[in-house]
């Protein structure tokens, strides 16, 4: 089952959680991973396409094929990479 995603990644926990207030709050997803998040696709507003479970890391795996509703926002994750806050656009 393919999944499409976006993601904001950070260096911390605290950092994580931050941006997560902010975007709960009504900050643009796209804006706050473009000015804020340290992984390339921040070029693309956070946008990692499309990709299959086994694809990313487990932890982001077991987060964006979770069950989870769409267009939630979930995190902070945690991954050899840094603090995610991760947002499953679809699921097909």
């Amino acid at each position: 089952m393919p999944a499409s995603a976006r993601h904001i990644l950070v260096d911390t926990e605290a950092q994580c959680l931050k941006l997560k207030a902010e975007i709960e709050a009504g900050a643009d997803f796209a804006e706050v991973a473009k000015h804020k998040s340290s992984c390339s696709s921040r070029m693309r507003g956070g946008d990692l396409g499309a990709f299959r479970a086994g694809q990313m890391v487990q932890e982001f795996d077991d987060a964006v094929f979770s069950g989870e509703e769409l267009n939630k926002l979930l995190g902070p994750v945690k991954t050899q990479f840094g603090y995610h806050l991760i947002e499953v656009t679809s699921r097909w």
